[in-house]
């Protein structure tokens, strides 16, 4: 008994920021700006004839830094190759990127040293929903676009409220109900319990969950970011003789369930989110929070998840090779890992968006070619976007994988569908072909 209090309050403090990506915001289309905003309508704050200045916050420090710190590398070392082959339009791009440490006050801090002193055109891939929900009414207000956010809450797609705002990979809704879909027809006598983090993530999986598998849904339990005591919810589980559990939830809490079970002896069949199932990470979570005793990723063999961009250990696939390319040439040191594939492909689909804005692109130009244009753009991501002036939602769908050892196997293959009763349907269009060098081209012209 003393060793598991030991061992959870290592883990209590392990955690600290390791957060959900989730949380609230509020806007309005804006008419002005002050200091870094101005008018949006023809901004060109952060441009000039020959660069272009773009911002974003991330965790580089504390608990959440592991992971999501990587994410802006990739960016970075991504906007670097595209300076090296002559920019966009001739403009170089300069990424100037903050540390927030996952604390929304810290969020609010940075972003307005970006928008008014560093002078951003745009922000992009700010990550974390309670985080970024800090700033978005501020960025809106200012007429800042306000790029791609890294979090797949249904927040970001608000476009008569944040109309600066765009979302970027699919929303926990879209997610859900493609994972339980394949869960009804896969395991259609299942006993299905849910494991949810206790915010909008967890409300808007359970929404897309439920319109699958409501009737074999046996149990649902909920668990409030950095509590790390989820013994409770994991017996609940077993109680109901869950056989078959759907975890929407961040990595630290699928090493936690994977731990908890162990010392429970409970074996469902695990399904979770992206967000939670990078089995590099969360292998190196459960070697921590076992103090050592967990030394490898046995415990995620099997897990069912979900994937819309390539991963760093699969060198066959062309995306993954340029990516490898541009790290080997402009990275900052380690390997290329999933998480900076995510902020390479974030930096090319900015590329695209400036592209589609033109040569000479204000703040509001780059706005409206996104909403005009952005279905057609292509790139490493696996479902196609649903940008439009009335829908600012990111990508349309998954494919549904199985982790084994410290990869993947498809199940299925790319699905896609939208926000409720929307149908699902496999993705026809096939894989787009890597350009030359890795840089788009203008996808209207």
């Amino acid at each position: 008994m003393r060793r598991s209090r030991r061992v959870r309050a290592l883990v209590a403090l392990a955690l600290g920021a390791v957060l959900a990506l989730a949380g609230c915001g509020a806007g309005g289309r804006p008419d002005s700006g002050s200091g870094g905003g101005g008018q949006s309508e023809g901004s060109t704050v952060g441009i000039t004839a020959d660069s272009i200045k773009v911002g974003s916050h991330f965790p580089l420090t504390g608990v959440a830094a592991p992971g999501y710190s990587e994410i802006p590398t990739g960016t970075k070392a991504y906007f670097d190759w595209v300076n090296a082959h002559g920019g966009v339009n001739g403009r170089k791009i300069d990424y100037v990127f903050r540390d927030d440490a996952y604390n929304p006050t810290q969020t609010s801090q940075v972003v307005n040293e970006l928008v008014l002193q560093d002078q951003v055109f745009a922000i992009l891939g700010g990550l974390g929903t309670p985080t970024h929900g800090a700033v978005v009414d501020f960025l809106n207000t200012e007429g800042v676009p306000d790029l791609f956010v890294s979090s797949g809450s249904l927040l970001w797609d608000q476009p008569q409220k944040h109309p600066m705002t765009f979302g970027w990979q699919p929303d926990y809704e879209v997610e859900a109900k493609i994972l339980a879909d394949h869960v009804a027809k896969t395991f259609p006598q299942a006993r299905v319990g849910l494991f949810l983090q206790n915010d909008d993530v967890g409300t808007d999986a359970e929404r897309g969950i439920r319109r699958y598998l409501d009737k074999q849904i046996v149990a649902v339990e909920r668990y409030t970011p950095g509590n790390t005591d989820i013994g409770p919810q994991m017996s609940a589980l077993q109680a109901a003789n869950a056989d078959l559990v759907i975890g929407f939830n961040v990595p630290s809490y699928t090493a936690l369930t994977q731990l908890q079970g162990q010392k429970l002896n409970y074996k469902p069949q695990w399904v979770y989110s992206n967000i939670g199932a990078d089995p590099v990470l969360v292998g190196s979570l459960l070697g921590r929070f076992s103090q050592g005793q967990v030394t490898d990723n046995a415990l995620l063999n099997g897990i069912i998840t979900d994937e819309y961009l390539p991963r760093a250990d699969n060198p066959a696939d062309p995306w993954t090779a340029q990516f490898d390319a541009i790290w080997k040439a402009h990275g900052d040191g380690g390997a290329l890992s999933n998480f900076r594939i995510f902020g390479m492909s974030q930096g090319y689909a900015f590329v695209q968006a400036m592209l589609a804005a033109g040569p000479n692109p204000t703040r509001q130009g780059l706005v409206e070619a996104i909403e005009k244009g952005g279905t057609q753009f292509q790139g490493p991501w696996a479902a196609p976007y649903r940008f439009t002036a009335d829908k600012h939602s990111g990508m349309s769908g998954v494919k549904v994988v199985q982790v084994t050892g410290q990869t993947t196997k498809a199940l299925t293959p790319v699905r896609t569908t939208s926000n409720g009763d929307a149908p699902i349907q496999d993705e026809t269009a096939g894989e787009t072909p890597v350009p030359p060098n890795g840089i788009p081209t203008n996808p209207g012209a």
